[in-house]
């Protein structure tokens, strides 16, 4: 009697064992996609510098003076965004600009537009194409959130050659909908994204000197427009 006890015991643990490994490696039908479906993610335009004087430049008076203007030219390597193909969108130029030092030491440039620029969607990745003449300088993406709070993201050091894309990813959001970079909050469904209120040049004290030459071009993000287009199309706006 006791040995069927066993068995039987045996048995139920073999049976729940099974039952549990079944559980957790078959799928949940109603848990597949939630990240990829409630995602449409495209390239988009920022901004190609073709206008004079929506960009302008500024150094503490200590330290220098800067100045900006439009250059014809571009990067060979960039490609360009297929919705856009054959649209005839103007692409002549890049944005320059000139730092003359008046001493050495520690100090940051701003390239700024006159207007932040806001982004649709939900920013994933900003991405600018850049000439940094092979200085030990740093570049820094400058954003406010959804809030209007300022933030920094650094992209990267300007010691190269030539043209060299740089991207920078927006971290993503905490899940309380108020720390970090928030770019939508659970209340406002038709307030998204973020914008690009420039760069800073942060300058290496040893090459703070002479005057430093860097080029802008093709500001670009990779955004998720899910929400963008699948608003309900009957709600009401709070613009009053």
């Amino acid at each position: 009697m006791k040995r069927y006890a066993v068995i039987l015991l045996i048995l139920f643990i073999v049976a729940g064992i099974l039952g549990s490994q079944q559980e957790i490696g078959t799928p949940n039908p109603e848990m597949i996609g939630i990240d990829t479906a409630q995602m449409q993610l495209k390239e988009v335009s920022v901004d190609r510098f073709e206008y004079e004087g929506f960009w302008r430049s500024h150094i503490s008076s200590d330290s220098g003076y800067t100045t900006t203007r439009l250059f014809a030219g571009g990067p060979m390597g960039k490609e360009p965004i297929p919705e856009e193909e054959g649209l005839d969108i103007p692409d002549d130029f890049v944005l320059g600009t000139r730092v003359d030092f008046l001493r050495r030491g520690h100090s940051s440039a701003f390239i700024y537009p006159v207007r932040p620029i806001p982004i649709e969607g939900i920013t994933k990745t900003v991405s600018v194409w850049v000439v940094g003449r092979n200085f030990n300088h740093t570049l820094t993406l400058l954003i406010q959130d959804f809030f209007g709070r300022d933030y920094e993201i650094y992209m990267g050091r300007l010691n190269h050659q030539g043209w060299k894309k740089l991207t920078v990813a927006i971290p993503p959001q905490a899940e309380d909908g108020f720390s970090g970079i928030v770019q939508r909050n659970y209340h406002y469904n038709n307030h998204l994204g973020l914008k690009i209120t420039g760069f800073r040049v942060d300058v290496d004290p040893w090459e703070a000197y002479g005057s430093y030459y860097l080029y802008l071009d093709d500001l670009r993000a990779v955004t998720d427009l899910f929400a963008e287009d699948n608003r309900d199309p009957d709600d009401m706006i709070d613009g009053w």
